[in-house]
């Protein structure tokens, strides 16, 4: 546990527990929730993950002046972001990590799930042409098998990335433990890992299919 208690963290997990994630998470998950709402909470609780997720990139010092002096302040530097939603559902998280960081490029993969392999099947990828040179963040509501998001992982490092991280509402157990074994170096970042797979390879008790429910299709 976090030292003021809102976070756990191990090597290559984080779940943010700070009660503003927890609130939203419960009203996200409410089958109540309509799509409306449902939309407005990804984008606040993805505010909230990627606060969480990008706070170890290295700042630097530098000179500026306020209206009254000169002083310094810290700014972002080292290697810049590429920010990777897997289509659909991650592209509901998209706007939130670019209202923190302005300047990122933006990069989409195209995955879906072969319902009865649970494997998933790649159909369209456009990646920033430098993102060897940035760190990459990954963007998917749902870490369930971990089939689709170790290959958005591959994707990305066969591109050239090197570093990688997931910002994730919800995962499983069995996803995590995917993604710990094929990608040990990349972090991933979650608001909850709930207590299962179902039979159909869904998160329970999880908050329903994230896209159909951001989308308001079925």
């Amino acid at each position: 546990m976090g030292a003021e208690g809102v976070t756990t963290e191990t090597r290559s997990l984080t779940v943010v527990e700070h009660p503003l994630v927890q609130h939203k998470l419960g009203l996200l998950r409410d089958v109540s929730t309509d799509t409306q709402m449902f939309r407005q909470l990804i984008h606040e609780l993805t505010l909230l993950l990627a606060y969480e997720a990008t706070k170890d990139l290295a700042t630097e010092e530098v000179a500026i002046e306020t209206p009254l002096e000169r002083t310094t302040a810290q700014r972002i530097s080292g290697k810049k972001v590429a920010v990777c939603p897997i289509l659909r559902a991650g592209v509901g998280m998209l706007d939130a990590v670019l209202s923190l960081i302005p300047g990122a490029r933006v990069g989409f993969i195209g995955l879906y799930r072969n319902e009865e392999t649970l494997e998933a099947v790649e159909y369209y990828v456009k990646l920033p042409g430098d993102i060897g040179d940035r760190g990459v963040i990954i963007l998917d509501p749902m870490l369930a098998t971990g089939n689709s998001t170790a290959a958005a992982i591959e994707t990305v490092k066969r591109a050239g990335a090197e570093s990688v991280r997931l910002i994730a509402v919800l995962a499983a157990p069995e996803g995590v433990a995917h993604i710990e074994s094929e990608h040990p170096d990349v972090q991933v970042v979650v608001a909850s890992v709930d207590r299962r797979l179902d039979e159909r390879g869904y998160i329970v008790p999880g908050l329903g299919d994230a896209g159909d429910r951001l989308y308001g299709t079925k």
